[in-house]
C-alpha cells in the first residue's frame, strides 16, 4: 500500500528521530519498543510508528518479533565479529580494485570526501555523535570504494557498512571510546589510497574497521552478565 504524501513525510520524521535515539544509545540493545507509549511521546498514531520501525528493521537497527512488536537490535558479540569479518574481506577487496581502476575524478572525490569529514565535528554539544559527521563518514567510506568497476561489490560493501552503523555509534555511547583518534585513522587511509599503496591502504582500512569491534568486545567482557546489554554469545 502506498502512503499518502503527508503520512510518508511524518513516517520519515519519526524514522529519523527513532534512529537518532538508537544511535545516541538512549534505547538500549535488546530493549522492547513500547508502541503506545512511544507513539504518544512522538505525538503520532501507532500505525505511523510501526511503519517507521519497519523501515528501521530493514536496516537491522530493530527487530520485528511476530505477535510481540519490535525490540532494539541486540549487540551480539558473535554477530559483530561475523559482520566485521565480512566487512574487512569485502571492503579490502573493493579498495584494492578502486586503487587499481580509479581515475582522476575518483581521486578528487576521495580528497573532497576526506576534507568534508575532516572539517565536520564528530560530536555535538552533548557529546553524542554528530549526524552530519555520520553522513560525511558514510560518504567518505563509500567514495574510497567507488573507483572500482564492480558496482555490485560497492553496493555489498555499503550494505554491510549500514549494518555496522549501530555498532559504530554504540562504541561511543556504551563503551565510551573517547580516546580513539579517528581523524588520524581516516588521514592514513586517505593518504595511502591516494598514494596508490593498495597493501598499505587495505591494511589501514581493516585496522580501522576492527577497532570498533575490539572496543565493544572489551566492553562486553568488562561488565557482569546481568549488567551487560551486549550478549556474549
Amino acid at each position: 500500500m502506498t502512503l499518502s504524501p503527508e503520512k510518508a513525510t511524518l513516517t520519515a520524521t519519526v524514522h529519523d528521530r527513532l534512529r537518532d535515539e538508537l544511535l545516541r544509545g538512549e534505547l538500549l540493545p535488546g530493549s522492547k519498543v513500547h508502541i503506545s507509549e512511544t507513539a504518544a511521546r512522538y505525538g503520532v498514531s501507532p500505525s505511523v510508528l510501526r511503519e517507521a520501525l519497519t523501515r528501521l528493521a530493514e536496516r537491522g537497527l530493530v527487530v520485528a518479533m511476530p505477535q510481540r512488536g519490535f525490540t532494539v537490535a541486540d549487540l551480539s558479540v558473535d554477530a559483530l565479529r561475523d559482520l566485521t569479518r565480512a566487512r574487512t574481506l569485502i571492503e579490502a577487496m573493493a579498495l584494492r580494485e578502486s586503487i587499481v581502476d580509479g581515475d582522476l575524478s575518483w581521486e578528487t572525490d576521495v580528497l573532497g570526501g576526506h576534507h568534508r569529514l575532516q572539517r565536520t565535528p564528530m560530536t555535538d554539544a552533548d557529546g553524542a555523535v554528530n549526524p552530519l559527521w555520520s553522513e560525511a563518514h558514510r560518504q567518505f567510506h563509500h567514495v574510497l570504494l567507488a573507483g572500482g568497476t564492480s558496482t555490485r561489490l560497492t553496493a555489498i560493501a555499503d550494505g554491510l557498512r549500514d549494518c555496522s552503523d549501530l555498532y559504530i555509534h554504540w562504541s561511543r555511547a556504551l563503551a565510551h571510546d573517547d580516546h580513539r583518534d579517528a581523524a588520524a585513522e581516516h588521514q592514513q587511509i586517505a593518504d595511502l589510497t591516494l598514494a596508490r599503496d593498495a597493501d598499505g591502504a587495505a591494511a589501514a582500512l581493516v585496522a580501522h574497521i576492527e577497532r570498533t569491534t575490539d572496543v565493544l568486545v572489551e566492553y562486553a567482557n568488562s561488565v557482569s552478565e546481568s549488567e551487560n546489554p551486549v550478549n556474549r554469545t
